[in-house]
């Protein structure tokens, strides 16, 4: 895709090949190009509607029915915030009192969009001419033109404080080398992006969810957010819009667990349920609260698996029974699967180098029967646990 493709896309002509493709797409490919040919479209201009279509389909478990006008590139779309976690960290910066923001690295422009519906205007920045024309085009078809501008720069350029706040989200992607772990590698580069809440105090750092604790700016929040269980981001809130110094949000139960992120869990034995604490929880390093709020404890104080004796509702955790306990045994837990009949076997682990998929294989399961393995530690020795479905 390029910006004149992109512009082509945007003439009537191209809206009647995004329209043709979007009553094709999913279908097979070559058949799909041929009827979009057949339709006058030419061959260029066929492809890029077949794409979008395509990508708007994947788009709308991210961003719902919006992103039926939208545009999209597969890296952006891969990159981009989920619309309900850019809302609500729109939200979340209105309530502060921001009424102008620098979003660097906008990308297609998913947090501008939500900042922009929230009241704030918002100046979105990127480096890639196709991205920031794509922004540019998104927040047109939502309406919010008027709120937004985007300008294809290099983010280390921009008077950042000109503006009430930042939000800067660096890519964290090389070509060719897929995702970037080391803040080092980010662009624009983490000296860069690790200074801006000295420059502009309200500034928010969307970043990859293992980021290391010890790259918080001093007196800055920690957030992780998950998403169904699905842990997608993290956030450092600095300055004046910190508010506690670690915080785990559930969105889809909507739920929120803060902490300080350096309490030790009580250890004691194994209980009658075991509780696998969503991978928010766990990032945030706030599983000692986490226990604390089921009146649990761990098992082994390195593992973060939590137990209680009684059952407790909890939207931070899986909670499954413990049926039976056995140090790891191949040929013992082998044998006491085959006696129950047990063909279907959902595996989880903390602490055990065992492979699952190997494991299945090495078990030799057979009969009608289906049952929970937890594989996992107890005072530095590997234990099976056998359980019951997760709740």
């Amino acid at each position: 895709m390029t910006p004149e493709l992109l512009r082509l896309l945007r003439t009537p002509e191209g809206m009647k090949a995004l329209a043709a493709a979007a009553e094709v797409a999913g279908g097979e490919p070559l058949a799909a190009a041929s009827a979009l040919r057949a339709g006058g479209f030419g061959a260029e201009l066929a492809a890029a509607a077949l794409t979008q279509a395509s990508l708007r389909e994947r788009a709308a478990m991210k961003f719902g029915q919006v992103a039926a006008g939208m545009f999209f590139t597969r890296a952006g779309l891969e990159q981009a915030t989920r619309a309900v976690v850019a809302d609500r960290r729109a939200a979340r910066l209105a309530a502060a009192g921001v009424r102008t923001l620098a979003d660097l690295g906008c990308g297609l422009g998913a947090d501008a969009l939500a900042a922009a519906r929230h009241g704030i205007a918002v100046h979105a920045v990127d480096a890639d001419p196709t991205t920031a024309a794509m922004a540019a085009a998104n927040a047109e078809a939502a309406g919010l033109a008027d709120r937004i501008t985007v300008e294809c720069a290099d983010a280390t350029t921009v008077p950042v404080e000109r503006y009430d706040a930042v939000f800067a989200d660096p890519a964290r992607r090389q070509a060719g080398r897929g995702r970037v772990f080391d803040p080092k590698a980010y662009s624009p580069p983490w000296d860069f992006i690790a200074a801006l809440p000295r420059r502009v105090p309200r500034t928010v750092l969307k970043l990859a969810p293992g980021i290391d604790h010890g790259l918080l700016p001093p007196g800055a929040e920690g957030e992780w957010v998950s998403v169904g269980g699905d842990l997608v981001e993290a956030a450092f809130w600095c300055g004046p819009l910190a508010e506690v110094p670690r915080r785990a949000v559930l969105l889809g139960p909507n739920s929120v667990l803060t902490g300080a992120g350096n309490k030790s869990a009580g250890v004691g034995p194994v209980g009658a349920w075991i509780y696998d604490p969503d991978p928010a929880v766990v990032r945030s390093h706030l599983v000692a609260e986490f226990a604390e709020s089921v009146g649990g404890r761990l098992a082994d104080p390195q593992i973060a698996y939590v137990y209680t004796d009684d059952p407790v509702d909890t939207p931070f955790a899986r909670r499954l029974g413990v049926t039976e306990v056995l140090p790891f045994s191949l040929k013992r837990l082998r044998a006491l699967l085959r006696e129950r009949g047990v063909g279907v076997l959902e595996i989880r682990k903390r602490g055990s180098a065992l492979v699952p998929d190997q494991l299945r294989k090495d078990l030799r399961l057979s009969g009608p029967n289906t049952a929970g393995l937890v594989l996992t530690r107890v005072e530095g020795a590997p234990v099976a646990l056998l359980t019951t479905s997760a709740m």
